[in-house]
């Protein structure tokens, strides 16, 4: 069910649901997929039937959720990864004590190993709590609660990003011969001293450079991701739409791009929103591959993938593996 496409050499984006989507492409076609699902009920999108945040209970979320790590495990190749940005849901908003969290990053975890992965990372993306006070008006995070009754205070919630790799063997090594030569967060604290060895060949233990840049990948808490590094989504929100739908934050993408896959190869994202992982795939000299279900998200990814485009860091080399037809 397409309603709108847009192919080019870079980059295919569909105005479609992501399960038929998916169905169309070929089997261990996919080097990297990276997204965000429906936060299991904590947003809803749309009223479409297609839609995974239109369910009516957690439970059915994750039987409609199966079908796309189905799809997802069935498009990816042997050794490659898939990375699913997501936090613990929050039973509700009360602020009287009463509220829990849900598990779902666990939840997530045990469906992926249902379907051949394995749970080989998981980064904390830290939030700053009055920041996060602010956007969602989470009543126990309010100081007054602690003044109040600090038993019902609640804490602002890490994002998690959660690494799983197909079982098998990648037939290609995702190699980096010169280190690292780029770093997506906040650099600030990188001594001066290190930046011209950036890039350097030879004995890769001397390069502080990249081994610099690895430590922080490397570490389980990322508490250099800069919030406010997002795509354009204002203009691709509907009058229904949640008050707080924020895209993932292009550090995130980028990391795992850099981390887990080779210049050339093919990104996918089953829930494009405004577009994020196919820029960052795009502006990395990967390819990328998206399905959006919104049509107002996707008019708006489709603006900023253009800008993507036009950015790319080495578009004269990409070769198109996108037929100017429907996949």
């Amino acid at each position: 069910m397409d309603l709108d496409q847009i192919v080019t050499p870079k980059f295919a984006a569909y105005n479609s649901d992501c399960i038929a989507g998916m169905q169309s492409l070929p089997p261990e076609s996919i080097d990297l997929s990276v997204y965000s699902p429906p936060f299991g009920g904590l947003y809803h999108y749309s009223s479409d039937d297609h839609d995974l945040s239109n369910c009516k209970d957690y439970e059915q979320f994750f039987e409609h959720y199966e079908f796309v790590v189905e799809q997802i495990s069935r498009i990816t190749k042997p050794g490659r990864c898939s990375a699913v940005h997501c936090m613990d849901v929050p039973s509700g908003n009360s602020g009287n004590g009463s509220d829990y969290y849900i598990d779902f990053p666990g939840d997530i975890i045990r469906l992926h190993e249902k379907h051949g992965f394995l749970f080989v990372a998981r980064h904390a993306i830290w939030k700053e709590p009055l920041w996060v006070r602010n956007r969602t008006m989470q009543k126990n995070l309010a100081h007054k609660t602690c003044v109040d009754d600090s038993l019902a205070a609640g804490v602002a919630s890490a994002d998690y990003l959660l690494i799983f790799r197909k079982k098998g063997q990648s037939a290609i090594p995702v190699a980096n011969p010169v280190g690292f030569l780029s770093y997506a967060g906040d650099d600030s604290k990188m001594p001066a001293d290190i930046r011209p060895l950036r890039g350097m060949g030879g004995d890769q233990k001397t390069n502080k450079f990249s081994h610099w840049i690895w430590r922080r990948y490397a570490s389980s808490i990322w508490d250099d991701i800069r919030i406010g590094r997002v795509l354009p989504y204002q203009e691709g929100r509907d009058p229904d739409d949640e008050k707080h739908v924020h895209p993932l934050q292009l550090d995130v993408i980028d990391r795992v791009i850099q981390m887990r896959s080779n210049a050339g190869e093919t990104v996918l994202t089953p829930f494009m929103g405004v577009g994020s992982e196919v820029y960052s795939a795009v502006r990395s000299g990967r390819r990328g591959i998206g399905f959006e279900l919104k049509s107002s998200y996707f008019r708006q990814a489709v603006k900023n993938l253009s800008a993507a485009e036009e950015e790319s860091m080495d578009g004269a080399d990409q070769i198109s593996i996108f037929d100017e037809t429907e996949l």
